[in-house]
C-alpha cells in the first residue's frame, strides 16, 4: 500500500505543503472543503468508488505481464487490412516509446511543433508518392472509417450526387460494415456487388474498389474506374500500400479518392489499433477532406515553415455544417509509418514488398502441385484456398504450429503473407495444408499492373540509411517540438496530464502488441480480462449499466452514443424524434456527431454566466417535444463551470421525451465525486486520452468509451468479427476492429489500477485546485470569464483578454506566441468564447511550474500594459515580434526592445526552449498549398 501510495504522489504533482499554501491562498481548510463548495450538492454521488485496492508500480508491471502472456500472437497470417510487421528498435525507441512525441500535442501552436509537422509531411509525402494522388491528409483513424469518410467526402463534391454508393463485394468486409453503420444513419443507400461483372444498374455517385481485393485476387481497376466516371459517379480505391510498392498507383489510373491504412509499416497490430489510416484525393478535392492536412507556409523572416492548412479544425467553426466530425486522428502512427518509409528508402520497401510477394508464390505453388485449388487467380500477399469439409481442420493445424489462419466457411481457408513470413513459416503453412514444399517462385504480378512509376524520390527518404542517421534525424525532429517532457501544456478542454511510464510500458509487451484482431478468442483471453475490467470499472466511475471501448477517438464515441439514442427511438417506434438540442457552447464536434446521426440540431442559448439558459431550454422542449431525440451538453460545461441547473436540464429534457448525453470531455473534474448516469444522464462518452492518461500523441491516438444506462444497451457498437458472439449483430460498428484502438487500453487499464478509488478522487480534487488558484493569481491581472456559483472554477478557467485587445490592439495570438518565449506552450485560444484563453493546469503540474506559468501571463500583462501607454505600437512590440528565434542574438536589431526582453523574458535560462521558426503566415499558406515535402533548397538561408 506505501508503494501505491507513493505512485499516487508522484502522478499528482503538488505536495502536502503545496496544496496546504495553495488553500490557504483560496480561504479553505482542506481538499475536502474546496470540493464540498465547487461541486453542487444534488449531483454529488454518495459512496466512494469500487474499484479494486491500487497497487504498486512493480506489482501492475506484473499482471500486465501475465495478462500480455495469456494472449497468443503466434505468426498472424489472417491478413484483411492487419499484417504482421516490424518496427526497428531505432523507432519504436526513439518514436513509440520517447514522451518527446507522445505527450506532444495537436500542432495548433505550428512554430513549436516543427518537427511531428516535418513528420506527418513527410507521411502525406509517402501517401501521395504511393497512391500516385496529389494531396493527402495527415492520417485518420483506421481503413474503415478512412473509407466511410470517402464515401461522404464524394457525395458532397458532387452537387447533384444521387442514388446508391457501390461497394466492391471483395472489400475488407469490416469496412463494408463500418460503412453500413454511416450510410444508414444518413440515409444514404449501400450496394455491395461483384464488380468482376461491371456496376449494377441504377443511379450511382460513388464507387468502392479493394485493391488487391479481400480475397487477394488484383483486379484492373481501370474498367471500373472508366464506367463509373462515364456515368457521373467518383472512384474510391482502397490500397494496399505495401502492395503499391509492386503494382502501379490508383491515381495514374485516373481514382478520385484512395484511402487505406498504414499499419504494415512499422505499426503493431496492437490487437486491432491504434493504426494510422490514410486519405488521397485528386486535384480540386482536397477543400472537401476530412482531418489534418499539413502544408508549407513562411514565417516572419520569409523561411519555409509547417503549419496545418485550409481551415483544418472545421469542425468547430461549421459545426452541424461540418463534413466530419474527426477532430484529431493517429498522429503518433502516422509519425510511426513515415518514419519506417524514410527508414527503408523505396528500395527496401520494395524488397520487403517482393519477399511477400515471393512468399505467398511459393505456397501457392505448393499447393497447386498438390492439386488444391488457390481460388484468386492473381495475387500479391493473399491467397483463398479450396479445401472442401477440411478448412477447420487446416486452420486448427497450423495454429498448433503457431501460425494464425483465416477460416472463411468450412470448405475455405484464406492466408496472407507479410514481412513477418519467412521460409520456415512457408513450409509450416504447406504442413498445414499436408503438403511440402516444391521449389522458390518467381513474381506473378499482372503484367499489366506492374508498377512502373517512381515513388519515395525525395531525398528525406533516401539519405537515413544507417541508425546514426536515422537517430539524428529522429532527434533533431523531436528537438524542434515543445512536449509535455520540456513543460506544462496547459490547455483547456484537453487534460494534458501526466503519462506514466509505468503506465506506458505494457503496450510494448509482445502479447499486446503483436496479436491479430481477428485471432481466435481463446487466444487473446489477456486481452478479454483486460477490457472486461476496465469496461467495468469506467461503468462504476461514470454511474450507467454498460460501457464499449470499441470507438476509436472522442469523435467515434459522441457518434456511438448518438447512434445508440437514434437507435433507441426508432427501436420504441418513435422515427421522428431526430431533434438534437445543443448548448451555444458546445464542442464543435458534438453538432458534426449529431449530424452524422442523422439527427437536426437545435441550438440553445447560454446565459451571460455561461450557463446553459433554463428558459430557452423549456422553450425549445415545449417546442419540440414530439420530435426531441437528446440534448447533448458538456458537463462540467465547456466554460468550465459546475453549472448548478443540470439536474433540471436533465428533467426538463426527459419529460419531453428526449434522451440525455452528457459529454465526457471534462470528466476529470467530476472522477470520484459525481456521476453523470446518477444525476440524470443516459449516455456519455469518456476520452481516455484525457482523463485516463493515454497520451495525445501530437493528436491521436486516442480511445473515446461510450457509457449508456441500460435501456440503450442493445444499440451500443456491434461488430462481425466480434471474439463476443452476442456483440457480433446489432447497430454495426463504429471501428474497423471489435475493440477499436485495444494496443494503447492497457495505460487506462494500468492507471486505475495504479491509483484506486481514493487516488482517482483525489487527482480530481488536485486539479480543480490547481485551476481555482490559477484563476484567483491571474484574475487580479486578467479577468476571470465564468465562475459558478459558489465562486469557483471547476478545473479549467477561462482569462478574458477581449477587452485588452480592443484597448491595445493585442491579441490572443500575440500572447499565445510570446509565452513561447517564456517556454510554454499556450492554453486554448479562442474557445469557447472569442479573444478569450482557456487554462487547464491538470493534478499532475507541481507548484513550481504553476507559478512559472502564473508569473510569465503577469510579466506579459506588463508588456500588454507598455503597449497601453504608448511605449511600444502593437505591430512593433515585444508580443506581435514573437516568437523569437536564436537568430535574434545576431545581425542587426532594429527593434524597439532589447534582444534580452525578446528572448530571455525570464531571466537566462541555459535549458531554454528555442522555437525553430518565427510566427507563421497562415494566409501565405493557403494561398500557396503546398501539402508535400519541399525541396531542400527551400530551406537555405
Amino acid at each position: 500500500m506505501s508503494e501505491a501510495r507513493a505512485f499516487v504522489d508522484r502522478h499528482i504533482g503538488l505536495a502536502p505543503a503545496d496544496i496546504a499554501s495553495m488553500l490557504q491562498r483560496l480561504g479553505y481548510e482542506s481538499l475536502e472543503d474546496l470540493m464540498d463548495a465547487a461541486v453542487p450538492t444534488a449531483i454529488r454521488t454518495k459512496d466512494l468508488l469500487n474499484l479494486p485496492e491500487p497497487l504498486s508500480e512493480v506489482e501492475v508491471g506484473a499482471l500486465a505481464r501475465k495478462l500480455a502472456s495469456q494472449n497468443v500472437p503466434g505468426e498472424p497470417m489472417i491478413g484483411l487490412g492487419y499484417y504482421g510487421t516490424v518496427t526497428p528498435g531505432v523507432i519504436r525507441r526513439n518514436v513509440l516509446e520517447d514522451p518527446s512525441w507522445y505527450t506532444a500535442y495537436t500542432p495548433y501552436q505550428p512554430e513549436i511543433s516543427q518537427g511531428r509537422l516535418e513528420a506527418l509531411i513527410n507521411f502525406q509525402t509517402m501517401i501521395g508518392d504511393l497512391t500516385g494522388l496529389p494531396v493527402a491528409n495527415s492520417s485518420l483513424l483506421d481503413e474503415g472509417t478512412a473509407v466511410a469518410e470517402a464515401m461522404t467526402l464524394v457525395r458532397r463534391a458532387e452537387r447533384n450526387a444521387k442514388g446508391a454508393f457501390v461497394m466492391d463485394a471483395d472489400a475488407l468486409p469490416q469496412s463494408i460494415e463500418v460503412v453500413r453503420t454511416r450510410a444508414k444513419a444518413l440515409g444514404i443507400d449501400v450496394v455491395v456487388a461483384d464488380l468482376s461483372q461491371g456496376l449494377p444498374e441504377g443511379d450511382l455517385f460513388g464507387v468502392l474498389v479493394q485493391y488487391p481485393g479481400a480475397s487477394g485476387e488484383i483486379r484492373d481497376p481501370r474498367p471500373i474506374i472508366e464506367a463509373a466516371h462515364g456515368r457521373g459517379a467518383l472512384v474510391v480505391v482502397a490500397a494496399d500500400l505495401l502492395a503499391l510498392t509492386m503494382l502501379e498507383a490508383p491515381g495514374t489510373f485516373g481514382a478520385d479518392v484512395v484511402v487505406g491504412t498504414s499499419q504494415r509499416f512499422g505499426v503493431p497490430l496492437f490487437y486491432g489499433g491504434p493504426h494510422a489510416g490514410y486519405m488521397a484525393v485528386a486535384k480540386g478535392l482536397e477543400r472537401h477532406m476530412p482531418g489534418r492536412l499539413v502544408g508549407v507556409s513562411i514565417d516572419a523572416e520569409g523561411r519555409p515553415a509547417y503549419r496545418l492548412a485550409l481551415g483544418t479544425r472545421e469542425q468547430h467553426i461549421r459545426r452541424e455544417k461540418a463534413t466530419s466530425n474527426i477532430c484529431t486522428a493517429q498522429v503518433l502512427l502516422a509519425v510511426t509509418a513515415s518514419m519506417y518509409a524514410v527508414y527503408h528508402g523505396p528500395e527496401g520497401l520494395a524488397a520487403i514488398a517482393k519477399r511477400t510477394h515471393l512468399h505467398a508464390a511459393d505456397i501457392a505453388a505448393g499447393l497447386a502441385a498438390s492439386g488444391i485449388a488457390v481460388v484468386n487467380t492473381t495475387f500479391f500477399d493473399t491467397l483463398t484456398v479450396s479445401v472442401p469439409g477440411r478448412a477447420a481442420a487446416v486452420v486448427r493445424t497450423a495454429r498448433e504450429v503457431g501460425i494464425h489462419l483465416r477460416l472463411v466457411d468450412a470448405d475455405t481457408v484464406a492466408l496472407s503473407t507479410s514481412e513477418l513470413t519467412t521460409e520456415a513459416s512457408v513450409t509450416a503453412v504447406l504442413m498445414a495444408f499436408g503438403v511440402g514444399r516444391t521449389g522458390v517462385a518467381s513474381v506473378t504480378l499482372p503484367e499489366s499492373l506492374v508498377r512502373t512509376s517512381e515513388f519515395l524520390t525525395h531525398p528525406v527518404f533516401n539519405a537515413h540509411r544507417s541508425e546514426t542517421q536515422m537517430l539524428r534525424y529522429l532527434a533533431k525532429l523531436s528537438n524542434r517540438d515543445y512536449a509535455l517532457d520540456r513543460g506544462m501544456i496547459p490547455l483547456g478542454s484537453c487534460t494534458m496530464k501526466l503519462n506514466a511510464t509505468a503506465e506506458m510500458e505494457p503496450i510494448s509487451l509482445p502479447g499486446f502488441a503483436e496479436l491479430h484482431p481477428f485471432a481466435p478468442a481463446a487466444d487473446a483471453t489477456g486481452y478479454q480480462q483486460l477490457v472486461s475490467e476496465l469496461e467495468g470499472w469506467l461503468a462504476e466511475v461514470t454511474g450507467y449499466d454498460k460501457v464499449s471501448i470499441q470507438p476509436n477517438a472522442g469523435s467515434q464515441g459522441e457518434l456511438a452514443g448518438l447512434l445508440a439514442i437514434r437507435g433507441y427511438h426508432l427501436a420504441n417506434g418513435d422515427t421522428h424524434r431526430d431533434i438534437c438540442l445543443m448548448p451555444s457552447s458546445a464542442h464543435g464536434t458534438n453538432a458534426a456527431s449529431a449530424v452524422m446521426a442523422g439527427m437536426r440540431v437545435i441550438v440553445v442559448k447560454s446565459a451571460e454566466d455561461g450557463t446553459v439558459d433554463l428558459a430557452d431550454l423549456r422553450a425549445k422542449c415545449e417546442e419540440h417535444a414530439e420530435d426531441l431525440a437528446a440534448i447533448m451538453v458538456t458537463y462540467p460545461s465547456t466554460h468550465g463551470v459546475y453549472e448548478e441547473g443540470i439536474t433540471e436540464v436533465c428533467e426538463l429534457v426527459h419529460k419531453a421525451g428526449g434522451q440525455v448525453y452528457i459529454d465526457g470531455a471534462n470528466f476529470n473534474a467530476l472522477l470520484g465525486y459525481a456521476k453523470p448516469g446518477e444525476f440524470g444522464g443516459d449516455v456519455s462518452h469518456l476520452n481516455l486520452h484525457k482523463t485516463f492518461c493515454i497520451p495525445h500523441g501530437g493528436g491521436g491516438p486516442g480511445v473515446g468509451p461510450v457509457a449508456v444506462r441500460e435501456h440503450l444497451a442493445p444499440y451500443l457498437p456491434s461488430h462481425p468479427f466480434h471474439p463476443d458472439t452476442e456483440k457480433a449483430d446489432g447497430i454495426g460498428p463504429i471501428s474497423a476492429a471489435p475493440y477499436g484502438s485495444a494496443g494503447i487500453l492497457p495505460i487506462s487499464w494500468a492507471y486505475v489500477r495504479l491509483m484506486g478509488a481514493e487516488g482517482l478522487t483525489r487527482a480530481t480534487a488536485a486539479a480543480v485546485l490547481s485551476a481555482n488558484y490559477v484563476a484567483a493569481r491571474l484574475g487580479e491581472h486578467y479577468p476571470v470569464l465564468y465562475r459558478g456559483d459558489s465562486g469557483l472554477v471547476a478545473h479549467e478557467c477561462i482569462l478574458d483578454l477581449r477587452g485588452m485587445t480592443a484597448e491595445t490592439g493585442v491579441s490572443v495570438d500575440d500572447v499565445a506566441k510570446r509565452l513561447i518565449d517564456y517556454g510554454f506552450h499556450a492554453p486554448t485560444m479562442s474557445f469557447p468564447v472569442a479573444g478569450t484563453l482557456m487554462v487547464e493546469p491538470t493534478e499532475s503540474e507541481d507548484l513550481a511550474e504553476l507559478d512559472r506559468f502564473i508569473e510569465a501571463m503577469i510579466q506579459i500583462k506588463g508588456e500588454i500594459d507598455r503597449v497601453a501607454a504608448g511605449e511600444w505600437t502593437p505591430e512593433n512590440s515585444v508580443l506581435r515580434g514573437a516568437p523569437h528565434t536564436s537568430r535574434a542574438l545576431v545581425g542587426d536589431w532594429e527593434r524597439p526592445y532589447s534582444r534580452e526582453l525578446a528572448v530571455f523574458p525570464a531571466g537566462i535560462d541555459p535549458d531554454k526552449y528555442w522555437p525553430p521558426v518565427a510566427r507563421i503566415d497562415n494566409a501565405y499558406g493557403d494561398r500557396n498549398l503546398v501539402c508535400a515535402c519541399p525541396p531542400i533548397e527551400s530551406f537555405a538561408d
